[in-house]
């Protein structure tokens, strides 16, 4: 292959690694004949299928938004499903794939990856040689057929007046973070508006804001320049980012952080208050490999089942999915290995640690002080 080949060979590699190859998909346990057979339909129905939350035109969360984005730049016509729609999908599909979280995209019945991979073959230029390879058509007039349908996400309308246009583009590019809501910040009119405001209040992010109840002809001319049919609508640097279920998301995944600090608006995180940030996102934090759903070494996954025999609620994150966080908390914690569990930022230990005070009946009253 031409450009980019690393990403996809890498793909691969971690594919094979973790079993999930075509062959083995076929004989994974804990999925039924007929599921099976079901995904596979959903697989092999379109030549590009993507698997998200929500829609193309309003998809539920900001990776999936973004897988989006790219399958427009990249002009290709695709199907997608809403596995919020059928969580019978939703949990098969991580089975059959491996693969333990959405949006996943696949071509030809092969599964490309999820929004890092999908964003970084785009960049690269390796998505356009892997559609190019299985002659999927990638053309100006495929994409214009797709949007005139209204498939295919999100894509400025030519149906606004000039004069409005400009003057909604003016208005999205009023801030470097631009909030069109329904009131003000200090008065909000809806419960998504004051949940959006709070949030990003909370991040200390400076913002500006647009009162769509007082003016209609924006009001309405924004849902078609922005192909987005409800309030709020956030928009960073000009990029329309979603609503409030997207924005709380983002932030809670700290997709939404990372996003403001790469466009320059927040200062740069360093590590350690990345990590900070991190540890205390919930007051029982698992740090482990793999997901509690899918965890990806028997030491992780003990720590995880302990932890919900125990009835407890707890937060995760997946070290295998970013190397400076996995590097950087070793020497952060000053414990060289993984799982670690922390308590209200503090740690309590590893694997060992865990099953000593599950087996001593210690482990709740431990985490609920």
């Amino acid at each position: 292959m031409a450009a980019g080949a690393s990403v996809l060979e890498t793909v691969k590699e971690l594919a094979k690694d973790n079993d999930s190859s075509k062959e083995k998909n076929q004989v994974q346990p804990g999925l039924s004949g007929p599921l099976k057979k079901r995904i596979q339909q959903l697989v092999d129905s379109n030549p590009v299928m993507l698997f998200m939350k929500g829609t193309p035109e309003e998809p539920k969360c900001g990776f999936s938004r973004k897988v989006v984005v790219v399958l427009n730049e990249e002009r290709v016509k695709f199907g997608s499903f809403d596995v919020l729609s059928d969580s019978e999908v939703r949990e098969g599909l991580k089975k059959f794939s491996n693969w333990p979280t959405f949006p996943q995209l696949y071509c030809k019945g092969e599964l490309l990856g999820g929004c890092d991979i999908a964003i970084a073959m785009h960049e690269s230029g390796e998505l356009k040689e892997v559609f190019k390879d299985h002659g999927i058509d990638t053309t100006n007039e495929a994409k214009e057929k797709e949007s005139g349908n209204g498939k295919g996400g999100i894509s400025k309308s030519t149906d606004l007046s000039t004069t409005l246009s400009s003057r909604l583009e003016s208005l999205v590019n009023s801030s470097a973070v631009m909030l069109f809501m329904k009131g003000k910040p200090d008065e909000p009119k809806c419960g998504f508006s004051r949940k959006v405001v709070e949030i990003l209040q909370q991040e200390n992010v400076p913002f500006e804001s647009f009162d769509i109840l007082t003016d209609e002809e924006v009001r309405q001319g924004l849902k078609v320049y922005s192909n987005w049919s409800s309030y709020p609508q956030l928009y960073i640097k000009g990029e329309l980012i979603g609503g409030s279920d997207i924005v709380l998301e983002m932030q809670k995944s700290g997709e939404l952080k990372k996003n403001l600090h790469e466009k320059g608006i927040l200062p740069a995180e360093t590590i350690q208050d990345r990590l900070k940030n991190l540890i205390a996102s919930s007051p029982v934090m698992l740090f482990m490999k793999g997901t509690p759903d899918a965890p990806r070494c028997g030491f992780s996954s003990r720590v995880a089942d302990a932890l919900r025999q125990e009835g407890l609620n707890f937060g995760s994150f997946d070290i295998l999915t970013d190397e400076e966080v996995r590097q950087g908390l070793k020497v952060y914690s000053n414990w060289p290995t993984y799982p670690q569990l922390y308590y209200k930022s503090e740690l309590i230990g590893g694997h060992d640690i865990v099953m000593e005070l599950r087996n001593n009946g210690e482990l709740k009253s431990t985490l609920s002080e």
